[in-house]
């Protein structure tokens, strides 16, 4: 939680500090109009990833295989939207660097490998994950 609320505070401040820096170099207009193709070339490259995404969802589902990498790489492509539409170009530089294949790979894996194990899939009809001294029987529930 703390280091969301550093995220919300640090951010911003650097991301103003970058503006302006790269705002003096290149005047207020040049600043604003950079920001603007890069958020319209973001959201291009946002939609041709996903759609791209998508269709691999599909195609793992068709063949009866949970899309598990494809649905992470979906989560990642949002948050690179994300990332181009916040004003700034830190926040753009991680955007795009999420879009990258090679580079979402690798984040994809880092976050596969802190969540495994935590995540479990549902199939229907499958009665679930047992544990040792599971008989099998869930009985009522009653919260003190």
């Amino acid at each position: 939680m703390a280091i969301l609320a550093l995220l919300f505070l640090v951010v911003p401040i650097v991301e103003l500090a970058i503006i302006i820096q790269v705002g003096s170099y290149l005047g207020v207009w040049p600043t604003i109009g950079l920001l603007i193709a890069i958020s319209v070339g973001g959201a291009w490259l946002v939609k041709w990833q996903g759609i791209s995404t998508l269709r691999r969802v599909q195609a793992e589902l068709a063949a009866g295989r949970v899309p598990t990498r494809q649905l992470v790489d979906g989560a990642l492509i949002i948050l690179a939207g994300a990332l181009m539409l916040t004003p700034g170009f830190l926040t753009d530089v991680f955007g795009i660097l999420l879009l990258i294949p090679p580079t979402r790979i690798a984040v994809r894996s880092a976050v596969m490998r802190r969540f495994r194990g935590r995540i479990h899939a549902y199939v229907p009809g499958d009665p679930g994950p047992r544990h040792s001294g599971d008989t099998g029987h869930t009985g009522d529930v009653i919260d003190v």
